[in-house]
C-alpha cells in the first residue's frame, strides 16, 4: 500500500484569556490507502483537534502554527477556502460524535444528503435524491426513498448516525474521519456501527481514521493505533503489537482500565491517578511523569522523543518513554501515579 495522507510536525494552539492552550504539539503520522488508523486517548488529549486541523475545521480562537498535511502530496494547509471546500466532503468525509447536532433539525434528510452530491459531483437534485435513497439502503435504512422526506427527530440515534455515515461516504472520499461516532449510542448499536464502517471500508477501499477513547473498539476495527497524551503521540504500533506488548506507561494504564470477561467478579479496574496536565503551561519534560509509576529523574527534566522500540519484530512500533517498562518493576498499584 502507498501513503495517502502524510502529516508532518502539526502544531495547533488556542488563544484564551490566560495565554495559549497548546492542544497539538508537533505530531507526525501517515495513513496508507485502505488502512484503518485508530487514535486513542483520554478526553482533552488532542485527538479531535488533530483531525479537525487536517481540514481546518477550527474555531476562530484556534490557529495552526506549524506543519504540513499532505493528501496525495498536496498540502491542505496551503489551500485557499474554495479549494478546501472541494476537499471537505469530497476527498475527506467526516462522521461526528453526535448526529443530532450535526444534522439540521429544520431540513429534511433528503435535502441534507443531496447537497454534497450536487456540490461535489455536479448531480441534478433529482439524481442526487435517487442516489441518497440508495445510500440509505446501503447503510441499513429500509424504504430509503420515503425516509428522505423525514426530519432528523424522526430517526433514532443509531439511524441518525447511519445517515451521517451515508452522507460522509456519498462522494466516495479517499479518507473517512470518524470522530468517536459511537459515543452517544448503546453497546448493541455501537457494534452495528463499527461493523457497518468496516463493511464500507472493505467495499470501497476508503482509508479510515477512527478517533476513540475505547480500546475495546480499537481491537476490532484498526490496523494501526496512535496513543495521544497532552497533544503528543506517546505510542504508535500495529494493533496486535500494541495489545500484546504495550511500551508506554500511559498505554498500559488505558489497557488496565478495560473490563475483562475472564476476570474475577468484584475485581477493581486499574485507574490512572491524577489528572492530565494544564496545556496552558505545557512542561518541557515528560507530561505524563506526575501520573507515572515508572518515572525516573530524567522524566522530570526531558521530554522523550517518539522512537522505534529495539526489537526487529516490533517494526513500526514506536514509543516516547525513557524507561523500558519490561525491565523495571512497580508496586501492585501499577497504573496509579506514584507520589
Amino acid at each position: 500500500m502507498s501513503v495517502l495522507l502524510d502529516v508532518q510536525e502539526l502544531q495547533t494552539r488556542f488563544q484564551v484569556r490566560k495565554g495559549y492552550v497548546y492542544a497539538v504539539n508537533g505530531i507526525s503520522f501517515t495513513l496508507e490507502e485502505g488502512e484503518t488508523l485508530a487514535v486513542v486517548g483520554e478526553s482533552g488529549c488532542g485527538k479531535s483537534v488533530t483531525m479537525l486541523s487536517l481540514v481546518r475545521l477550527l474555531p476562530p480562537a484556534a490557529s495552526i502554527e506549524n506543519g504540513k498535511v499532505l493528501l496525495r502530496g498536496e498540502d491542505l494547509l496551503e489551500l485557499n477556502l474554495r479549494q478546501l471546500r472541494d476537499v471537505r466532503g469530497g476527498e475527506v468525509g467526516m462522521i461526528f460524535q453526535d448526529p443530532m447536532t450535526s444534522l439540521n433539525p429544520f431540513i429534511n434528510i433528503g435535502t441534507q444528503m443531496a447537497e454534497p452530491l450536487v456540490y461535489h459531483r455536479g448531480m441534478s437534485k433529482s439524481d442526487a435524491l435517487a442516489r441518497s435513497a440508495e445510500l440509505l439502503e446501503m447503510v441499513g435504512i429500509p424504504d430509503g426513498e420515503a425516509r428522505l422526506r423525514e426530519y432528523p427527530h424522526q430517526f433514532s440515534g443509531g439511524m441518525r448516525q447511519r445517515v451521517m455515515i451515508a452522507m460522509s461516504m456519498s462522494c466516495e472520499p479517499a479518507v473517512l474521519i470518524a470522530d468517536e461516532p459511537t459515543t452517544a449510542l448503546d453497546v448493541t448499536i455501537q457494534a452495528q456501527i463499527v461493523d457497518l464502517v468496516k463493511e464500507l471500508r472493505d467495499r470501497s477501499g476508503v482509508a479510515v481514521i477512527w478517533i476513540t477513547h475505547d480500546l475495546s473498539v480499537v481491537a476490532g476495527i484498526a490496523d494501526r493505533v496512535i496513543v495521544m497524551y497532552a497533544g503528543y503521540i506517546v505510542e504508535e504500533a500495529p494493533v496486535d503489537a500494541l495489545f500484546e506488548d504495550p511500551r508506554h506507561p500511559y498505554t498500559v494504564g488505558l489497557m488496565g482500565a478495560l473490563p475483562s470477561l475472564t476476570g474475577e467478579t468484584g475485581t477493581r479496574l486499574t485507574t490512572i491517578g491524577g489528572s492530565p496536565p494544564d496545556l496552558i503551561e505545557l512542561p518541557d519534560f515528560c507530561p505524563f511523569h506526575p501520573r507515572c509509576p515508572y518515572a525516573i529523574d530524567r522524566c522530570r527534566k526531558e521530554n522523550p522523543m517518539l522512537e522505534p522500540v529495539a526489537e526487529a519484530s516490533d517494526r513500526g512500533h514506536r514509543a516516547a518513554c525513557w524507561v523500558d517498562i519490561r525491565d523495571v518493576s512497580v508496586s501492585s498499584e501499577a497504573g496509579v501515579a506514584a507520589d
